[in-house]
């Protein structure tokens, strides 16, 4: 009687991250039907330990798996991808807790929002309209001269503390390209927004094709700090303006929760060990 097989194009992402987590474990069973196909597949054996626990091993076939695996995501990241990630990791290795991909809402001066959608749209002289992107919240919720616009950091991160007033919320705009750049300078609201969140606001710069930098650190405004990308290294070209926030608001809190903050595998193989038997 042959042996099932598995269709490699059926395979998930579940598929691949359960295959890095017994790769990076102790190789303790799960028992469902993501480890049966594994098993099925030959990209997992069991083994008997001390004629007693049954254990999990990558096999040749699974290491390669992972090696293609791997090499397929490295490429299907774009150059803005890659970037933030790098950010974030560099944020977490300095002990911080990093978010990617957020949407925060923040309470800024109408009149700024208004000179600015004017801006946008061609209208010489500002009008007393509001876009409906401002006003998502009540009238109540803000005081009358504010209203809510949503801000979507590349990187959200705060300290590993537990004391509210040591958070040091800090926001990384992530920039590979040089029109990008230039349209986003030109709009204040949009960093006055990420202020309204953070003590501290940086431009991270990509490189261009030539691997010369798409921006200079006296472009960016004085109120945002400056990361530029040298050699696959993040450098500080201008340090960011910081201010105390005593704590967070209660959205942004239940933001961060319903994201999760951005972890790395390997702190995901530290809990597979701590956790088992």
């Amino acid at each position: 009687m042959s042996e099932p097989v598995v269709n490699p194009t059926a395979w998930s992402r579940l598929h691949h991250r359960r295959l890095r987590e017994i790769y990076r474990s102790a190789g303790w069973p799960c028992q469902d039907l993501i480890e049966v196909e594994l098993l099925a597949a030959g990209l997992v054996e069991r083994r008997i330990s001390g004629g007693v626990h049954e254990t999990l091993r990558v096999t040749d076939a699974g290491i390669a798996r992972l090696a293609q695996v791997f090499a397929s995501n490295k490429a299907a990241r774009s150059p803005h991808e890659a970037l933030v990630e790098q950010v974030a990791t560099a944020m977490g290795r300095a002990g911080r807790l990093a978010w990617r991909g957020l949407a925060l809402r923040v309470a800024l001066p109408r009149a700024l929002l208004i000179g600015e959608l004017d801006a946008a749209m061609g209208v010489a002289e500002p009008t007393a309209r509001i876009h409906p992107l401002w006003d998502e919240l009540s009238e109540a919720a803000v005081a009358a001269d504010h209203a809510w616009c949503m801000a979507c950091p590349d990187v959200f991160s705060i300290r590993h503390s537990s004391v509210e007033a040591y958070l040091q919320p800090v926001v990384h705009e992530i920039k590979v390209n040089r029109a990008d750049l230039l349209g986003d300078l030109k709009k204040p609201a949009k960093r006055a927004a990420y202020l309204g969140m953070a003590g501290a606001c940086w431009y991270v710069l990509g490189q261009d094709a030539k691997g010369r930098p798409i921006g200079a650190p006296d472009e960016i405004p004085a109120e945002c700090g400056v990361m530029l990308m040298e050699e696959g290294v993040l450098k500080v070209a201008r340090e960011a303006p910081r201010r105390a926030m005593e704590r967070l608001p209660f959205h942004v809190w239940m933001a961060l929760a319903k994201a999760g903050p951005a972890w790395r595998e390997d702190e995901a193989a530290q809990v597979m060990l701590r956790d088992a038997p």
